[in-house]
C-alpha cells in the first residue's frame, strides 16, 4: 500500500483603498513583483496581526487575485500572543489574523500551495519597542512584501495557463507570532487535501540576504526534492543566477522559524525560498549577511529603520528589482513545470 508520501512522489514524477491595477503582463521578469511589493510597503506599513493595515492590505491582495480573475477570499482566525513587559509581567494580547487565498484549478484534484506570509512584525515586549522592532513605521519590503509581490506575479503569470494540478496561493497572517496563520490553514485542511497537496512553497526575506537559497523540508523525500529544490537551482544556473541550498544539517532556530515548517512537520513536502547566508553567525539561517555600518547586527528583521525600501534601495541600490527578477525567473518555469501546464 502506498503512503501518502509516495503518492504525492509518484503524482509530481508524473506529471476597499488604494488599489493599484492589474496591467498586461509586464516586459521583464519581476517588474510587476516589484511594483506589487512596493506598493504593500508603502501603502500598509505595520500589517501587524489583527490590526488595521494588516486587513486593508488583505483586502489589496484580495482584489488584486480577483482582478486577474481568480477566486479569492480572506480567512479570518482568532488567535494570540504573550507580551511582556519591562517588570517581566506577560499578558496575552487577542487578535484577528487575515489570511487570503486564491484558487487555480487544475483537472486533477491534486495541488501545489505556493505561499508567502503578509503580516510584519508585532513588538512582542517594551525591549522590542525600545530596539525599534515592529510597529506602526515598519513597511516590511524583505519580510514579507517582496515575497508577496512574487506570489502575485506568479498568480498573474499563470492564470490563463490550464494545469494538471491545481494552485493555492495562500497570503498568511500571523507568521511572525508563532506560524499562526499557516497552523490555521494546515489545520483546517481534510484529510484528503492533505493527502493531494504535492507540495508547499514558502517564500521568506527574498531581498537583503546576501545568497539565495532553495531548500527541502527534513521529510520531504529525495524523490520530490529532486524533482522540486534540484530542479529549482538547476533553472537558477541556466540563467547564471547563483542559488544555494541550505545544509543538510542546518536546523532552524524559534527565531528564525517560518511557515514552511509547519507543513514539513506535517510530513508536507516542503521546498523554502529565501535569501540569507547560512555560513555566517550561528549558522542558522538566522543572519542574512556579513556585519557591517549598514547593517550593524547583519540582519534587517524587523527594523523598522532598516527594512524599508528607501533604506533598502540606499544601502543595497538595484536589489529590490533584481531579486525579484531572479525569484520570478526561477520560480515561475519551476511551478509550470510542477504543475504540468497543458494546452487548451
Amino acid at each position: 500500500m502506498f503512503s501518502a508520501l509516495r503518492l504525492r512522489t509518484a503524482a509530481l514524477a508524473l506529471g476597499v483603498c488604494f488599489i493599484l491595477p492589474v496591467s498586461a503582463r509586464t516586459s521583464q521578469p519581476g517588474d510587476f513583483a516589484t511594483e506589487q511589493a512596493r506598493h504593500i510597503a508603502t501603502l500598509f506599513p505595520g500589517r501587524m496581526t489583527g490590526t488595521p493595515a494588516e486587513m486593508l492590505s488583505a483586502d489589496y491582495v484580495q482584489q488584486q487575485f480577483e482582478q486577474m480573475g481568480y477566486q479569492s477570499d480572506i480567512r479570518k482566525f482568532k488567535t494570540r500572543y504573550r507580551y511582556t513587559a519591562k517588570d517581566n509581567q506577560q499578558n496575552w494580547q487577542n487578535v484577528t489574523g487575515s489570511t487570503v487565498i486564491a484558487a487555480h484549478e487544475g483537472k486533477l484534484p491534486q495541488q501545489i500551495i505556493i505561499m508567502a506570509h503578509l503580516d510584519t512584525y508585532a513588538p512582542r515586549s517594551d525591549a522590542d519597542v525600545d530596539n525599534n522592532l515592529g510597529g506602526l513605521t515598519l513597511q516590511g519590503i524583505d519580510d514579507n512584501a517582496a515575497a508577496v509581490g512574487v506570489m502575485l506575479e506568479l498568480a498573474q503569470a499563470l492564470k490563463q495557463t490550464p494545469t494538471q494540478y491545481g494552485i493555492r496561493f495562500v497570503a498568511t497572517s500571523g507568521e511572525e507570532e508563532g506560524q499562526l496563520g499557516a497552523e490555521s490553514y494546515l489545520a483546517r485542511m481534510s484529510d484528503k487535501e492533505r493527502k493531494n497537496t504535492l507540495l508547499v512553497i514558502n517564500m521568506n526575506n527574498l531581498i537583503v540576504g546576501d545568497k539565495l537559497y532553495f531548500s527541502s523540508g527534513k521529510n520531504t523525500p529525495a524523490s520530490v526534492r529532486k524533482l522540486t529544490r534540484d530542479r529549482a537551482l538547476a533553472i537558477a544556473r541556466s540563467h547564471g543566477i547563483q542559488a544555494l541550498s541550505a545544509p543538510a544539517t542546518a536546523t532552524k532556530s524559534n527565531h528564525s522559524a517560518n511557515d514552511a515548517q509547519v507543513f514539513d512537520q506535517a510530513s508536507i513536502p516542503v521546498l523554502s525560498v529565501e535569501a540569507t547566508n547560512w555560513s555566517l553567525g550561528l549558522k542558522d539561517g538566522n543572519q542574512q549577511r556579513a556585519k557591517s555600518k549598514t547593517f550593524p547586527e547583519g540582519v534587517s528583521h524587523h527594523n523598522a529603520r532598516l527594512d524599508n525600501q528607501q533604506y533598502i534601495d540606499q544601502a543595497l541600490p538595484g536589489r529590490i528589482e533584481r531579486r525579484s527578477r531572479d525569484v520570478v525567473r526561477i520560480m515561475l518555469p519551476l511551478v509550470s513545470e510542477l504543475a504540468k501546464t497543458t494546452k487548451n
